[in-house]
């Protein structure tokens, strides 16, 4: 995976200096953009951090940009940088699904906090992510017979129960059982049941 960044994406170049030198004080790693064209030129599937995009710019405006991450089903967190008179349109990307939105003149502290928390926010849908793709992978390995003692493990059922209703000898049902176990990574049904959960 990519190393987390702050993508900065504003054409001042006031704006992407200040906020750079702030960030790497802090000890934020972070990339910056002089246009949304740009940006996107750069952006990948395995980007992670989060992106910081102001809402007006010459060329392809920042919301125009957050249309095309969208599009490509970026995750990334969004904060918009905007201009007084956007603070309606603002509040309709946080509708859409931006992360927050910071009014200039920046208050350059508190949005390099907000930055911090867009960037945990990344991390931790990674890493939910990541545990669920591994539980897929996991459940991909099971036989037929292994899901079907799945299922009736996670119902409840002690060995015996699922010995007559699979018409199979509990020795048998002992076996899977110890297999789905195994390739699960789990010791106990709570466990599995656990692991499995929505």
């Amino acid at each position: 995976m990519t190393t987390p960044l702050a993508h900065l994406v504003d054409d001042d170049e006031a704006i992407r200096d200040a906020l750079s030198w702030l960030l790497k004080s802090r000890g934020v790693p972070c990339a910056t953009y002089e246009s949304a064209e740009c940006f996107l030129a750069a952006w990948n599937k395995q980007m992670s951090g989060c992106i910081v995009l102001d809402m007006r710019m010459s060329g392809m405006s920042g919301l125009d940009c957050f249309d095309e991450l969208r599009t490509r089903e970026s995750k990334l967190p969004v904060i918009f940088l905007t201009g007084h008179g956007d603070v309606p349109l603002a509040v309709a990307t946080l509708k859409k699904g931006a992360f927050d939105f910071f009014e200039k003149p920046l208050n350059d502290n508190a949005l390099a906090t907000r930055i911090e928390e867009a960037m945990v926010l990344d991390a931790n849908q990674r890493a939910t992510n990541a545990t669920v793709d591994s539980v897929k992978a996991r459940i991909s390995t099971l036989t037929t017979r292994e899901r079907q003692i799945m299922e009736l493990v996670l119902l409840g059922k002690f060995n015996k129960v699922i010995a007559d209703e699979l018409n199979i000898s509990m020795r048998t049902v002992e076996v899977h059982r110890a297999n789905l176990f195994d390739k699960m990574q789990v010791k106990t049904a709570v466990e599995l049941a656990n692991l499995l959960k929505p």
